[in-house]
């Protein structure tokens, strides 16, 4: 069966602005060439030999971060521009919503741009005529259809440009990004149209950022990174492979930026830059009611989480490296929600000593609290350390719901006389493929009575 779309080994080249530029066409066409004599530095390459086709019929999703050559795809198939090599096949006819409202006349009235843009989308008058109520009634802008388009909302002017395109009942309908068009309820109601134009076999070819709606309504799926095909096949596969992706860029900027932490927070400390307070020498005053009846302790537990990022102690006990550990035992910095972690301390005790505290905080991106221990509160009483030693902090189970998060390390003495604190040096983060609120997920289930019933998860 022929293909709705097919690119065949495609490859887009632009020119990278800011060298050599020709000041007129005049000189552009002296050169005998605007784009081959070019350098290489000076070309940019959207697209590499990509190639893929898409039945008729079926839903087709295109993801990738930001500048892999998503759109740049797009608009080679709905003709915006023209491949610098290799061939695109469309069969039928194509609405692109790619720029919502392209061709909007801001002076006259949205019943008019209806038209014009209907005009450009190829429909005829008396197609337009037919489908207008519908366009305005899906749009919500009944009440506002004969008002010059340059009085209307961002989100006014966005939905109607997608009521318009649409309703051009087209073979082939491209979708790039365009469902932040209205609220909650308009969104919903987008979805609704675009599985009624698959039940009706038209032809969607999606790119988006949204990898649920990849997964919930494509057949097939396609994996862009630097304007190469990466992956392509089962919504699912491509889904994981583009996340496993994600995750290894993450944890190299993680790993950075907690090296750079670090690194700036050394010579502050060597120099001498001491905060006499210890966060987690105060969670145990505080736990132990040890500071309540002193006037200072309301103050000392709220300066507990003032403290800015940094590092301060007397380094008679120092903590000479921190690593996360993921589940295989490896360093890792990005960790999977109900994921085994460990927090591995060295420290090096010059001379020994038989009072020492080991603290960790784990806290959230906003500095909320999420959990704070030490070997103290535990009822650790400590005996003896000396030299080179190592500790480490086992958490069986991360129930933590997506997000980024931060920690702290402290080894001070049981009164709080902080020997070496890092405040904050340390960023992991946690990856989930649900979306629930706040900071802690319990492990739990549901259960309900046989008259309460959810509908199947969709294929």
């Amino acid at each position: 069966m022929t293909p709705a779309i097919e690119l065949a080994n495609v490859s887009k080249i632009y020119r990278r602005y800011g060298g050599r530029q020709f000041a007129t066409l005049k000189s552009a066409l002296l050169q005998r060439s605007v784009l081959r004599g070019l350098q290489p530095s000076e070309t940019f390459p959207a697209l590499k030999d990509v190639s893929f086709s898409v039945p008729k019929g079926s839903t087709y999703g295109v993801i990738g971060r930001n500048g892999s050559g998503k759109s740049t795809a797009l608009k080679l198939v709905a003709g915006i521009t023209k491949p610098t090599s290799g061939t695109v096949l469309v069969d039928g006819r194509i609405s692109a919503l790619i720029e919502l409202g392209a061709g909007f006349h801001p002076e006259i009235s949205g019943g008019e741009n209806v038209f014009i843009n209907g005009v450009m989308l190829g429909l005829t008058k008396r197609e337009i005529e037919q489908r207008f109520d519908a366009i305005v009634d899906f749009a919500e802008l009944k009440e506002f259809i004969d008002a010059p388009v340059k009085t209307y909302s961002s989100g006014m002017y966005m939905r109607l440009g997608f009521a318009v395109a649409i309703h051009v009942d087209p073979d082939v309908l491209l979708v790039d990004e365009v469902l932040a068009v209205g609220d909650a309820g308009f969104t919903h109601k987008c979805l609704d149209k675009f599985a009624e134009f698959r039940r009706r076999g038209k032809t969607i070819l999606l790119v988006t950022h949204s990898l649920n709606l990849v997964e919930r309504f494509c057949d097939e799926a396609l994996w862009l990174d630097g304007g190469h095909a990466s992956a392509h096949g089962d919504p699912r596969r491509v889904v994981d492979a583009y996340l496993t992706k994600v995750e290894e860029g993450e944890e190299v900027l993680l790993a950075t930026t907690t090296a750079r932490a670090v690194e700036i927070a050394r010579p502050r400390a060597a120099a001498g830059t001491t905060i006499p307070l210890d966060p987690s020498a105060n969670m145990l005053q505080a736990t132990e009611g040890r500071s309540s009846t002193s006037s200072e302790g309301p103050k000392r537990a709220s300066d507990m989480f003032g403290a800015i990022e940094g590092r301060w102690g007397s380094r008679e006990v120092e903590i000479t490296d921190v690593v996360l550990l993921g589940r295989d035992g490896e360093p890792s910095f990005v960790f999977h929600s109900g994921d085994a972690m460990s927090v591995r301390l060295k420290v090096r005790a010059n001379p020994p000593t038989d009072d020492f505290v080991f603290g960790i905080g784990l806290f959230n991106a906003d500095g909320v609290c999420c959990y704070g221990t030490n070997t103290y509160l535990e009822e650790m009483n400590p005996d003896r350390l000396a030299g080179e030693a190592e500790a480490t902090f086992a958490i069986h189970s991360l129930d933590l719901v997506e997000g980024t998060y931060k920690l702290d390390v402290a080894v001070h003495k049981r009164d709080g006389y902080p020997y070496d604190y890092h405040r904050l040096l340390y960023t992991f983060r946690v990856k989930s493929r649900l979306h629930d609120v706040g900071i802690y997920r319990p492990s739990h289930h549901w259960t309900f009575s046989p008259n309460v019933r959810f509908k199947p998860e969709e294929a």
